[in-house]
């Protein structure tokens, strides 16, 4: 009997096939990094087509690994959320590059419509904010200013990461879960459905859109491995890895340091409501009821380091900030606010940017290097703070993502939050959380509680700072935001 899951994890800066067993398990993996594009400051791009060939070919070669299709029981799927594809339904092939999530070029419009007092309205119906984070400004930008995209007429599909791969997967079927939905400005979180007035509002084609689907279930099937492979298993990246942390009774909270950093506290079946500037989302959607969470989302994390390996030169790898940070007793009064693609919450400055202050000739690189990683602690805290002032504190975070594989990061984390910071041994909780939803949909589990199996052993960080160093930290920090902003 087929027993196996393959997930496929598809980021912002690589697309990765992982097979697991229903124990949790991880039996192969295969990645392959995807180009960003930059063609003007504050615009990235990606290639669909490049992350179609990418997804396909890890996909084949753990397929492969795992002794043929016939032995994979389903695929789940989980996606980079709010980055936008244009494709013509008729060839299957993109119209033009596919708008990333990090992209500013709506900033403009999200300011005027908040001018024009769609805010409020906008956060009723949808749990978020007037932001070019989110999809719905980044579709209508394209039908306004890509003129393939607006001829395609009636051959336009529109989706974000997750319905492309499903259609070529499947060969047409144009799906989206409600995860990802909840991520488009489109949909009314409380009903589930696509808005005719924030697609109105936006400008957006609704004959476009995809159907609105549960996180598990049979949806479709791909033959192009071979024997058939039902698809089970759809979420979003950081919905994905808050049930891959087991965050299942409210309160329990995941953050996620990868190439973002974001905060998810289950909410339970009643959207929460915000008024610090953090969102309201769609955490799962099983037999047609919504679970929900409260969001912080940082835009810049382990982006951060990558800039300061591959633009700045400061770093050979990543694996060498953790031995830099400890290298220097404190971060010698340096400071580094990452907004090379604006502040995300509880901020939400679309126009702030980097900035590190405090230097000195007895600055070195490990300072730097240093406050960087110092970074993601103080945005965490900022998020804290605000999840807090909505009556949502944390006793307990549990941490995931590239970055959390360095042991410092993670206690100055505890330290910093001055609370209990929880680390799976098994790391990559975004595709697990796919995983488990595979497993549901497929049968191989009856309900979330059932597949938590998969999460396997953790460690935990106990925070150990003096509370004196922790204040004088945390104002250092409040000054640099505040200038960065300013």
């Amino acid at each position: 009997m087929a027993d196996l899951i393959l997930v496929i994890d598809e980021g912002t800066t690589s697309t990765r096939a992982m097979l697991f067993r229903p124990d949790g398990t991880c039996l192969a993996t295969r990645a392959a990094q995807l180009t960003q594009h930059y063609p003007e400051p504050g615009r990235v791009e990606h290639d669909a087509a490049e992350i179609w060939d990418k997804t396909l070919s890890v996909t084949r070669a753990v397929i492969d690994e795992a002794g043929g299709a016939e032995k994979i029981a389903a695929i789940g799927i989980t996606n980079q959320r709010e980055t936008v594809v244009f494709w013509d339904r008729e060839t299957g092939e993109p119209l033009a590059p596919a708008i990333v999530w990090q992209d500013r070029r709506t900033a403009a419009t999200c300011r005027a419509l908040k001018k024009a007092g769609h805010e409020s309205v906008v956060q009723a119906k949808t749990g978020l904010l007037l932001d070019p984070y989110f999809s719905g400004s980044k579709i209508g930008w394209a039908m306004a200013h890509w003129p393939a995209v607006k001829a395609a007429g009636a051959r336009l599909a529109v989706g974000t990461v997750e319905s492309w791969l499903v259609w070529k997967l499947t060969g047409g079927l144009h799906i989206t879960d409600a995860t990802n939905a909840s991520r488009t400005a489109l949909m009314a979180i409380g009903s589930g459905q696509w808005d005719d007035g924030l697609i109105d509002l936006f400008a957006v084609p609704r004959a476009a859109l995809p159907e609105i689907v549960d996180c598990a279930g049979q949806f479709g099937t791909t033959t192009l491995f071979g024997s058939p492979i039902p698809i089970c298993g759809i979420a979003g990246d950081q919905q994905a890895a808050t049930i891959g942390q087991s965050c299942l009774a409210v309160g329990e909270t995941k953050a996620t340091f990868g190439t973002g950093a974001f905060v998810l506290s289950q909410a339970g079946p009643t959207p929460p409501t915000s008024r610090h500037r953090l969102l309201s989302t769609i955490v799962w959607q099983l037999g047609g009821r919504r679970s929900y969470a409260l969001e912080g989302s940082v835009f810049v994390a382990g982006s951060l380091i990558k800039w300061l390996r591959d633009e700045v030169g400061l770093i050979g790898t990543a694996a060498e900030t953790e031995a830099l940070a400890r290298s220097v007793p404190d971060n010698g009064g340096v400071y580094l606010v990452p907004a090379l693609s604006g502040l995300g919450a509880p901020w939400w400055e679309p126009d702030a940017r980097g900035a590190i202050s405090g230097l000195s000739f007895s600055t070195g690189k490990a300072h730097i290097v240093r406050a960087a990683l110092e970074a993601m602690a103080h945005q965490a805290h900022d998020l804290k703070t605000a999840f807090a002032a909505d009556g949502v504190d944390w006793a307990s975070v549990r941490i995931d993502g590239g970055m959390v594989a360095n042991d410092w990061m993670a206690q100055d984390m505890a330290d910093i939050l001055d609370v209990s910071v929880e680390r799976p041994k098994f790391a990559e909780t975004t595709a697990l959380g796919a995983a488990m939803l595979a497993g549901i949909g497929c049968g191989l589990f009856s309900d979330l509680a059932e597949a938590s199996v998969m999460r396997g052993a953790v460690e935990t960080f106990e925070p150990m700072m003096p509370p004196e160093t922790r204040e004088a930290r945390l104002a250092g920090w409040k000054v640099a935001v505040e200038s960065a902003i300013a």
